[in-house]
């Protein structure tokens, strides 16, 4: 059956997480940061996920915004940084400016000149993912942006990959699903949609029920693989 959607997850597979922090770094007066950033970013990017997961178990469902928050307020403690109110400012600011992967503008672009659907399905919430996309200049490029927010609960939730179909019509089979993030890829191939895991790092198929279709090192690939 040929893939006539294609669906992206948003942080860490079309907006680079740790463009915040790296921004940050490189500004004047920021010498201590500096030797931090990489792990301040690090730190608040599994903060962030493991929140969203424990959150989700619990039932304790809060928005994406103050989960980033919790992540970032964490990371900067086990980094000894927690009494800098102006970085943490900073860095949450320039969150919501985060960079697209270079390779995204002329991939989703292509992905529309083949006549296909593409949207963003993300655990963020809706205000964030409209400045992220906003500020990588990709709103022409999507046909929609799908928060968890409709639903109250995160990935790997099934209602979560619910709404793709409620918003386009189409069975699993025909949806081709991308995420950097290996769980959330094995989720969705779970659930039934075809899936491609960015495996940036080069990182171990996590152990789970389902594994990603494909795994590609960018998303440079995807409008070949779309067209078989």
């Amino acid at each position: 059956m040929p893939i006539t959607t294609c669906i992206f997850d948003a942080y860490g597979t079309l907006f680079d997480v740790a463009a915040a922090a790296r921004a940050a770094a490189a500004e004047p007066g920021r010498e201590r940061f500096a030797r931090h950033w990489p792990a301040i970013a690090e730190k608040w990017r599994l903060k962030q996920l493991q929140y969203t997961w424990l959150r989700a178990v619990m039932g304790e469902h809060i928005g994406f915004w103050q989960v980033t928050q919790d992540g970032l307020d964490w990371a900067l403690e086990a980094e000894g940084l927690q009494d800098d109110a102006d970085l943490r400012d900073r860095l949450l600011q320039l969150y919501w400016e985060l960079e697209a992967y270079p390779e995204v503008p002329d991939m989703l672009a292509a992905l529309k000149a083949d006549g296909r659907n593409t949207a963003i399905l993300s655990n963020g919430a809706p205000d964030m993912l409209d400045g992220a996309v906003r500020s990588a200049g990709i709103g022409d490029r999507l046909d929609d942006v799908l928060s968890v927010e409709s639903v109250g609960i995160f990935k790997p939730a099934r209602v979560v990959y619910d709404l793709v179909g409620q918003r386009f019509g189409c069975p699993p089979e025909e949806v081709l699903f991308v995420s950097s993030n290996g769980w959330d890829a094995c989720a969705a191939a779970g659930y039934g949609f075809r899936t491609v895991w960015v495996n940036r790092a080069g990182e171990p198929v996590d152990r789970l029920p389902a594994a990603p279709e494909a795994q590609l090192s960018d998303l440079s690939g995807i409008p070949a693989m779309v067209r078989g």
